[in-house]
Order: structure tokens, then sequence, then C-alpha cells
């Protein structure tokens, strides 16, 4: 599942510099993706672009995003479900330049341990 910011974000911004992938916006802000610029998701609060998050996987063994958001509403968005795999490959699309092996960071695999 791709992450989702509910209602109840308050706008302190923790979340965006945690995001290893930039793909936390403050509400109203434009996002870029492959050089196309789109509109903003949410006017507002803080929002997650599901194109660009991969849960940190790759990057960590939980979202950072989460782990920070003083009000708790960093969440796997229940409308987007989403796999080790699919999350992995948009790191690799997002991060072509990041080295990583098959022991890559993940929280579905700190879930297994």
């Amino acid at each position: 599942m791709s992450t989702v910011i509910t209602e109840e974000c308050i706008n302190c911004g923790a979340c965006e510099t945690e995001c290893a992938n930039g793909a936390i916006y403050e509400g109203g802000s434009t996002w870029e993706l492959n050089g196309e610029t789109h509109e903003a998701i949410n006017a507002d609060i803080y929002f997650i672009v599901p194109d660009k998050c991969t849960e940190c996987v790759g990057f960590y063994d939980s979202e950072q995003c989460a782990e920070v958001c003083p009000a708790d509403c960093c969440i796997p968005d229940p409308n987007n479900p989403e796999t080790e795999d699919v999350l992995f490959a948009r790191f690799r699309q997002l991060n072509p330049e990041q080295i990583v092996g098959e022991d890559f960071p993940s929280r579905f695999r700190r879930a297994e341990a």
C-alpha cells in the first residue's frame, strides 16, 4: 500500500524532510515526476504522491513519515494496496543510483522476523 496522510494532519511538516523519495508535499504544492509538473493532491494538508512512495522499501525497515508523525496520520492507504515487489520496483525506478542487494530493508521483512 502506498502511504496516505489523513485529515488529522496538523501541518507540522515533520514527515516531508524524512521522505527519502521526496514523495511528500505541503498542501497546495505542485509536484514533479519524470519532468512533468502536477497539481496538488490536497490543498489543505501535506500529501503523499502514490507514484513516488515506496513505503521506504529499499531504504528502511519502517515508514519514516509514520515514525516521526506526532499526529499518527501517516498510514497505509487501504484503497491502494501494493506488494513488496511493486514497491521495490518503484524504488529501483526512482533511485537507479542506489545499489542494494536482495537483502534490502523493508517493513515486510521486519514483520516476518
